[in-house]
């Protein structure tokens, strides 16, 4: 079998992603329960079997630069793919911005901080940048967690397969630590 690359390593995890995703949203009716943190798993899978993978090869270079670029071409995929599949499906589903700003609209009244006009204001300010929001945030997340799986894998490594963290092989043998 054809060894993958990082890149359709990333396909692949996108796509197991969207399908768990779609699968827990048609079971559950919400995104909001603790079935999500399994797309979350999957994410940190895919992108350590791409680093692992890169890692075992013979004509690898064995720095931080290589091992966390085989990480970052992984994570850009799967965050690219996770925004897009949330924006269509934010955008497909109206009913979703409607249980949005109902459960806001509650979750102000009880808060008892608010007026009528208040709340109203709030809830369309948020009922108008939903699609934005929601967006933006899987952007963000997706993000920050690919990165920091990609360098903490990158940094395993390097420790204990001795490497070098510049290709250059002029700060760091690996051996320091």
């Amino acid at each position: 079998m054809r060894n993958l690359n990082a890149t359709y390593k990333g396909l692949l995890t996108g796509f197991v992603m969207v399908a768990i995703s779609m699968g827990i949203f048609y079971y559950k009716k919400t995104f909001d329960n603790d079935l999500q943190y399994l797309t979350y798993a999957i994410y940190i899978a895919g992108i350590t079997w791409a680093i692992i993978t890169y890692s075992k090869m013979e004509h690898a270079i064995r720095s931080f630069r290589n091992y966390f670029s085989q990480g970052f071409k992984c994570f850009i995929v799967i965050t690219l793919m996770m925004v897009s599949f949330t924006y269509i499906f934010i955008k497909s589903d109206p009913a979703l911005k409607e249980q949005m700003a109902k459960n806001f609209r509650t979750e102000l009244e009880n808060k008892n901080n608010f007026t009528p006009a208040e709340i109203n204001k709030n809830v369309e300010y948020a009922k108008e940048y939903y699609v934005t929001m929601f967006t933006s945030a899987a952007i963000f997340w997706y993000l920050v967690v690919g990165a920091i799986v990609t360098a903490i894998v990158s940094g395993i490594l390097i420790r204990t397969k001795g490497a070098n963290i510049d290709q250059n092989n002029t700060s760091f043998t690996g051996t320091e630590i």
